[in-house]
């Protein structure tokens, strides 16, 4: 019987050898995969700093790589933050190295996309990539890299330091990969033409391998305001964070951690749970020992309930903590009902005006209505969906209803029959509002969370969570009553085009014909009829 061996593989490697997990299924995908993830972090280091992103991307031709794909140059180029040159040969080549593990909304959240074209990049044609990075300082720096695979660090070929007299500031990342455009490219375009209708504030311009140019330029450059960092909420800790920020912490009692390392936990909220966990007693001096249970709450403090004075009260360190008591606060902070709930501080949903605008410059829609819900939770992670519906216009026409799906402002293009805003709209009762799917109609779905829901690390739909769901369908409810009362005025005022026409064609013969059959020679006057008419009409409109 054969021995069995064991070994240790580095995160680059598991990556090299699963990319599919990345999305970079074929070469066509792959492709797409590549710019959207090197765009958006370009779009991100630019909303950091609050600049209106300017974003250029270049795809070029350099060679045949199979009957079937090719070998192309990927540049992209932004004025975002720049990256200090420290950071620059980790930040592209070290898988799962990043700046994005905050806890605020960001559209990377696995430190994984940019990584995995420039690995995909380096595996297809064995080229380094080309960095060159400011922040605007002094000097530009540049760097020429390629990814030890099996080590999971970057090799750094060459590095250059320029000087800035320009002060420049931003990034521009080129790198080879192999890939299939001409299939590509209608989802290549069309990410490109979401990416402008959910960022309208930012410049895109995209040259493809044939020299044609694509320019979105900005509707705007008003900006949504940017994510702050936030703690975990309680009701989204497991037994495993909860180790982890009692190991970081310098707090000597229970009180203090729960205020310094949790979400919108205060003082007396931390007391009220700590008195359901029983993690906290309480004493006063004249009576002592007060049980828990026994505590009278004046003017929000915890007293005595026989001498009404504030009781002072005393909990536990919280590393002297056992693994079962960890495992005991983790449940009951999941069964306490009195926690608030996340605020949406670090999310930065673009608002209905942004929302009209993007939507507006892209689709010249007859009739827009927009509705941002309220923040809600999902296992204690804060999201806000926002929701349009577009009519008419240069709305396309498919017979069914044409559906933008995005998250943190990431266009979802792939696996929309999977996606919980999909399923959502199919299984709405349109009839009740007197819409056809067969109509002119986009609706647009924007989530924004600090933990989207994704099903798949491809970041292509969202899970069918039910609170998710419920919002999604809120959402859908609200524009569609709208959608309704501006249709029934369409009808109403094609009804009334319709009944004056009616009138147009028919009063002059019927003017006529009294004319002559009152044996009279002058036509009785029919503009004052025809404008009554047209004026009761006006006031039933």
């Amino acid at each position: 019987m054969a021995q069995a061996t064991f070994e240790e593989i580095s995160a680059s490697d598991f990556f090299y050898r699963n990319r599919d997990i990345a999305g970079l299924t074929n070469p066509s995908r792959a492709i797409f995969v590549a710019i959207r993830e090197i765009v958006e972090n370009s779009l991100d280091a630019a909303e950091s700093q609050k600049i209106p992103p300017d974003v250029y991307v270049r795809l070029s031709y350099e060679g045949e790589a199979t009957k079937e794909t090719q070998i192309y140059k990927l540049r992209v180029e932004d004025n975002g933050s720049g990256i200090p040159p420290r950071f620059i040969p980790s930040a592209f080549g070290q898988v799962l190295y990043g700046s994005k593990y905050k806890l605020k909304q960001a559209r990377g959240t696995f430190g994984l996309g940019g990584k995995m074209a420039v690995l995909y990049g380096q595996i297809t044609t064995h080229q380094p990539v080309f960095v060159t990075s400011s922040t605007g300082q002094e000097k530009i720096y540049s760097f020429k890299l390629m990814i030890d695979i099996q080590r999971n660090k970057p090799i750094i070929l060459d590095r250059k330091v320029l000087i800035n007299k320009d002060h420049w500031r931003g990034t521009i990342v080129e790198f080879t990969l192999e890939g299939d455009y001409l299939r590509a490219m209608p989802k290549i375009i069309e990410y490109f033409k979401q990416t402008a209708m959910v960022n309208p504030y930012a410049n895109i311009t995209f040259v493809d391998p044939k020299g044609r140019l694509y320019k979105f330029t900005r509707a705007t450059t008003i900006m949504p305001e940017s994510p702050k960092e936030t703690m975990p909420h309680p009701y989204g800790v497991d037994v495993e964070l909860l180790q982890r920020l009692i190991q970081i912490t310098t707090c000597t009692n229970m009180l203090d951690f729960l205020k310094g390392h949790f979400h919108r936990v205060g003082e007396i909220t931390a007391i009220k749970f700590l008195i359901f966990s029983n993690l906290i007693s309480f004493s006063c001096r004249e009576h002592g020992k007060i049980e828990n249970d026994q505590i009278k709450w004046v003017d929000s403090r915890p007293s005595c309930p026989s001498c009404g004075k504030t009781a002072e009260y005393s909990s536990k360190n919280p590393k002297k903590l056992s693994h079962e008591e960890i495992v005991r606060l983790m449940q009951n902070l999941k069964k306490y009902k009195d926690f608030l709930p996340p605020d949406a501080s670090c999310l930065s949903p673009l608002g209905e005006d942004l929302l009209k605008a993007g939507i507006i410059k892209e689709l010249k829609p007859e009739y827009l209505v927009v509705h941002q819900r309220k923040p809600s939770t999902y296992a204690g992670h804060p999201f806000i969906v926002e929701l349009a519906m577009a009519y008419g216009g240069d709305v396309p026409k498919r017979g069914t209803f044409v559906i933008y799906r995005f998250a943190n402002k990431i266009p979802l293009l792939y696996d929309e029959a999977s996606d919980v805003s999909y399923r959502v709209i199919s299984v709405m009762n349109w009839r009740r509002y007197k819409v056809a799917p067969e109509m002119p109609i986009a609706i647009v779905v924007h989530i924004c969370s600090t933990k989207v829901p994704y099903k798949t690390v491809g970041k292509e739909f969202i899970a069918d969570r039910p609170e998710v769901r419920r919002e999604v369908a809120n959402a859908l409810r609200e524009v569609a009553r709208q959608l309704q009362h501006f249709l029934a005025r369409q009808e109403h005022v094609h009804m009334e085009k319709k009944r004056l026409g009616i009138f147009s064609k028919y009063l002059p013969k019927i003017a006529e014909f009294s004319t002559t059959l009152a044996q009279q020679k002058r036509l009785p006057d029919i503009d004052k009829l025809l404008k009554s008419v047209q004026k009761y009409g006006a006031e039933e409109s």
